[in-house]
């Protein structure tokens, strides 16, 4: 027998194990069954090199339980007292890179490249026993002993056959994995595709009411998943059928794609498209990446772009690296390589379908604009490649791509400075009547009411030449696509000044709102008082929901026009009305507001230039008078307004009709306008 100690640097390798290569205790099985698949291989390989002239026989792998143990089992190379020294005394000193560099161009099924998975049994173990024999002529079987210390034993035993079995006494604090269950999600998680079977006990049955086991191993995985056959050989149904094994519970993909690059770089996979439904982070984090069939991490970033970790489906690739609990991804000029040949992947394959069925692509457009806009946003060269077929669609539902849909708007939504006007909608319903009001012009209006939408609007107000993108509500009609200078209106100052008042004073005081009122020519067959909101500012404040860095616009009040129609009669009604009514008391406020006007202009003129030390007290004081009597009269004037608006039904009931438009009168406001409008039709 033979005792020593490991050959490593520190005192005590297992707390580093647990504390630092490892993140989670469950990767120990996954390493034990991927050593044990690289032993089976390495065998397969040897035997078909002419290096080992034995039978192959049975090569599947068994997992096996007890009340204390859980044993990993195979048929495969074995390893003699030295290799054992070498591979495992010796720590990280992976057998898999002396057999690589032996056999580079016959081996690329050898998972292990780190000579540490091994050592993650003491993860969940208090001691581990190796118990192995050589595939060599003649080797003598042994048995490696190691109770998590430093300290091993190493001696002769009996085996009937080559190959390694791996016994871990598992630690108390462990013990949820001697349960069944436990053990067989694991295996289902990380070993469902491995490329040697793997049996976890016997297969069951119903008899006699109850489940029993047969004789018929139970083989855990499928080892030619379907990213490892060939494109040519597959149906539809066979990809349909592997999305649902994958993602049982998720509707049938839009449409996928099938990666298979052996140069500069070894990956292959296959990327499902799936329906998304409402919120794009839910739908990240479903790319599966293997290493040689064997289960990574669901956490792709760095390796797909991260638009398209929406997309849902398996990658395989030996070259992308990894730490030692394949856990991690590390930076590698491989893994630039492999984003963007998967960007090139899928925008070719999206062009192709938009070109050779476009009616198809159209159907299928709403599922895939998240994807699209997604990358369009966040990766340039993405928005390059897919220019071409990113679709906009109107308010009737027709789609048209960016050059048709510039050529169908330029002759009549070109403004007076020679802006392309892209006027879009985000709510049919809420927005019908502007959206009305716009294909009575002749105008075309898009629908944009995507999540990302908002933002796609600014990134392509910067992609295209002379544009303005405009929501549809964001002004009246006539100011949506200025193509002459505004028609002057006719309206005094003093009449201007009576119209915004009054409206001015009945409107709402709602929370986080801010109304402005000005009048404006519209022409007689327009309504008569229309609420729009910034364009700009709406904006800002939507892109603070979805762009870290804009809180400070979220803040900010929303800030509606209003809008009166000087030109409508219903206004023209309102201003004679009011000057019937009013003007006996407004003129003679008016004019002490002139006079006061007057000689506080005269006394600045008298004071401009001066310093304020040469300015007389006296002075000083009179200003201030006269300031104090304009604010008065001005008071005294906006009472006389609000008194009349009070009165005035019709004042009310215009600002009501243009609130409702917008969604803006709710509650005791909108149980108010019903009772007033049943008042007025009587």
């Amino acid at each position: 027998m033979q005792k020593g100690n490991i050959g490593v640097t520190t005192e005590n390798i297992f707390p580093v194990i647990k504390k630092f290569l490892y993140s989670e205790n469950e990767i120990f099985l996954r390493e034990l069954v991927s050593n044990a698949v690289d032993a089976t291989q390495k065998i397969k390989t040897l035997a078909s090199m002419g290096d080992f002239k034995g039978e192959l026989g049975d090569l599947t792998i068994e997992v096996k339980l007890d009340k204390k143990t859980i044993t990993v089992s195979d048929r495969g190379i074995g390893m003699t007292a030295e290799e054992i020294d070498k591979y495992i005394n010796q720590i990280a000193f992976s057998g898999a890179n002396d057999f690589l560099e032996k056999y580079k161009n016959d081996a690329n099924a050898i998972i292990g490249h780190f000579g540490l998975g091994f050592y993650s049994a003491f993860m969940v173990a208090k001691k581990v026993e190796i118990i192995t024999k050589s595939c060599k002529e003649g080797a003598q079987a042994v048995k490696w002993t190691c109770d998590g210390s430093p300290k091993f034993t190493l001696e002769d035993t009996d085996k009937p056959g080559r190959g390694t079995d791996i016994v871990l006494y598992i630690d108390d604090d462990c013990k949820e994995f001697l349960e069944e269950n436990r053990i067989d999600g694991l295996l289902k998680k990380y070993c469902r595709f491995l490329p040697v079977p793997v049996a976890f006990g016997k297969k069951k049955e119903w008899k006699d009411g109850k489940q029993v086991e047969t004789k018929e191993n139970n083989i855990i995985n499928d080892t030619t998943p379907l990213w490892t056959r060939t494109p040519s050989e597959l149906k539809d149904e066979d990809y349909k059928k592997f999305y649902s094994t994958l993602y049982p519970m998720s509707d049938e993909p839009l449409f996928w794609i099938h990666l298979n690059v052996d140069y500069p770089f070894n990956l292959t996979g296959i990327l499902y498209f799936p329906k998304v439904k409402s919120n794009v982070e839910l739908n990240k984090n479903k790319i599966q990446l293997y290493c040689n069939q064997v289960y990574v991490t669901d956490s792709v970033e760095g390796i797909v772009p991260d638009f398209l970790t929406l997309l849902h489906g398996v990658l395989d690739s030996p070259d992308i690296p990894l730490n030692v609990s394949r856990s991690y991804l590390q930076s590698d000029a491989n893994v630039k390589k492999i984003s963007t040949y998967i960007t090139k992947k899928v925008s070719d394959r999206l062009q192709d379908i938009f070109k050779k069925d476009r009616k198809q692509f159209e159907e299928k457009w709403n599922d895939l604009k998240i994807f699209i806009d997604y990358g369009m946003l966040t990766q340039e060269d993405f928005y390059d490649r897919a220019k071409d077929f990113t679709l906009f669609t109107d308010t009737d539902g027709k789609c048209y791509t960016f050059d048709e849909y510039k050529t169908l708007i330029k002759d009549n939504q070109t403004d007076k400075d020679d802006n392309l006007i892209y006027l879009y909608a985000n709510n049919k319903d809420e927005q019908y009547s502007f959206i009305e009001a716009a294909t009575n012009k002749g105008y075309n209006v898009l629908l944009m009411d995507g999540q990302l939408d908002i933002a796609v609007v600014s990134m392509l107000e910067q992609k295209f030449e002379k544009c303005r993108f405009t929501r549809v509500d964001s002004d009246v009609i006539d100011n949506l696509i200025v193509k002459e200078d505004k028609k002057a209106n006719t309206l005094s100052g003093i009449q201007l000044e009576a119209i915004n008042t009054i409206f001015k004073m009945q409107m709402p005081k709602l929370a986080k709102t801010e109304f402005e009122v000005m009048t404006q020519a519209m022409g007689e067959n327009n309504i008569p008082v229309i609420i729009t909101q910034s364009e700009y500012m709406r904006r800002m404040k939507e892109m603070a929901n979805i762009q870290a860095g804009m809180s400070f616009y979220g803040e900010m009040p929303d800030m509606y026009n209003v809008v009166l129609n000087s030109d409508h009669q219903l206004v023209k009604d309102i201003i004679s009305d009011e000057e019937a009514n009013c003007q006996a008391n407004i003129l003679p406020i008016q004019h002490q507001i002139d006079e006061v006007t007057k000689q506080r202009n005269e006394l600045k003129d008298m004071q401009k230039g001066k310093k304020e030390e040469e300015i007389s007290q006296v002075d000083k004081d009179k200003l201030s008078d006269f300031d104090k009597q304009w604010d008065e009269l001005k008071k005294k004037k906006e009472a006389v307004y609000a008194d009349y608006a009070n009165k005035n039904q019709q004042v009310k009931q215009l600002i009501d009709l243009a609130l409702l438009q917008n969604g803006l009168l709710k509650g005791e406001a909108l149980s108010n306008f019903i009772k007033r409008s049943i008042e007025l039709m009587k």
